[in-house]
This record gives C-alpha cells, sequence and structure tokens, in this order.
C-alpha cells in the first residue's frame, strides 16, 4: 500500500469495509442512512506494549465497536486508528 503512517504501542490502522448499499430482499439503501461498517482490513499495527503484544497482522479482517477509533483520512482514502482492545474478533 505504500502508506507512511506507523501506529505506536498497541494501536491499529484499520481500512473500514465499505459500507452496506443494498438489503438482502434489495432495497437499494440511501447514502444518509446507511450505517458505519463495523468490518475492516488491518493496514497497519503497532509493535505492542511490554506487558501485551500485538496479536493482529497485517491483512486480519478484524470486527471492532461501532463507535471504536478515531477517523482519520489519508491519500483518500479513509481509516480509523484504535487501540487493539477496541478489536473485539478476528473474521
Amino acid at each position: 500500500m505504500g502508506l507512511n503512517i506507523k501506529p505506536l504501542a498497541d494501536r491499529v490502522l484499520i481500512e473500514p469495509a465499505a459500507a452496506e448499499t443494498k438489503t438482502a430482499s434489495g432495497i437499494i439503501i440511501p447514502d444518509n442512512a446507511k450505517e458505519k461498517p463495523q468490518k475492516g482490513t488491518v493496514v497497519a499495527a503497532g509493535p505492542g506494549t511490554k506487558d501485551e503484544p500485538i496479536t493482529v497482522k497485517v491483512g486480519d479482517t478484524v470486527l471492532y465497536g461501532k463507535y471504536a477509533g478515531t477517523d482519520l483520512k489519508l491519500e483518500g482514502n479513509d481509516y480509523l486508528i484504535m487501540r487493539e482492545s477496541d478489536i473485539l474478533a478476528i473474521v
């Protein structure tokens, strides 16, 4: 990817998955009604702390809390930076 960002300590940089544009029954969801995705791909991870090393790695697909992390826009793409403890599961 070539991003020049390296998260510190136990922080992880995540690229959120695209929001759903259509329901299972085929109804198109307008832009203002789309929910914030809760799934994404790890783009970069810090080294962890002395007591707790990082368990996720670059390329992992993860689930995170709805309001977790800080929004970040780099090179025209949206990212989230959050602590590893905000990640709920690796898919």
